[in-house]
């Protein structure tokens, strides 16, 4: 396929998202992208996409994101060795000294981090105000579908609007309680036709510094 020629410019926001996926094999966050090139607004890194787009360097996925053109695309996952697992290569003594073994025991897989994996999918944050219970900006949270208890983290939807909060159940409704002292509770007292639905239980997150599971969320006081 023949591609536009890019501006200096459109090359220069081209290399930077080849390059971070390449690195970290997930695209920036638009605040990510932003903070690059200083950018006032979120609608510049929209423009620079669609131009991007347009000119043949991006293509739209079935579920309506951007991705690199294939052309452009320098490995998969599995060249990474992501979808085979970690390997188990023997034994490790965790009390008096023992002879080392060496065998292969097979894999970690994300079935076996995750044993309710069918139950369960991830969303990408946006924005801080979960930081102080370690989930930032640009990470993945791992949801799934399951009863949310008084204090539990979790997803939910209201009024077409989303958030991930620690929720507690009042008496006329929820209160979403953020981790971080910047942000004030959220109070959600629905009308009688409004609904409010719990997306997902939080059970960890993902990021670049590695894989996060709990089923014991932090609370926050």
């Amino acid at each position: 396929m023949d591609h536009s020629q890019l501006t200096r410019k459109q090359k220069q926001f081209f290399d930077y998202i080849v390059d971070y996926k390449h690195e970290y094999g997930i695209w920036p966050t638009y605040r990510e992208i932003a903070d690059k090139f200083d950018f006032k607004s979120p609608n510049s890194v929209t423009q620079n996409l669609q131009a991007l787009l347009k000119k043949g360097y991006l293509t739209r996925s079935d579920n309506d994101e951007y991705e690199l053109a294939e052309s452009f695309e320098k490995h998969s996952l599995d060249e990474h060795g992501f979808s085979a697992g970690i390997p188990v290569r023997g034994l490790i003594a965790a009390g008096s000294l023992q002879e080392a073994v060496d065998a292969n025991l097979g894999t970690i897989t994300l079935d076996f981090l995750f044993p309710n994996l069918d139950r369960m999918y991830a969303l990408r944050v946006s924005g801080s105000s979960m930081k102080d219970a370690d989930i930032h900006d640009g990470d993945f949270v791992l949801l799934m579908d399951d009863d949310i208890k008084d204090g539990d983290i979790g997803a939910i939807l209201y009024n077409g609007e989303t958030s991930l909060k620690q929720i507690f159940y009042d008496q006329n409704g929820l209160r979403l309680k953020p981790a971080n002292k910047e942000y004030e509770d959220i109070i959600i007292e629905p009308d009688v036709f409004e609904e409010v639905r719990i997306l997902g239980k939080y059970v960890g997150h993902v990021n670049r510094t590695g894989i996060y599971n709990t089923t014991n969320p932090k609370k926050i006081h």
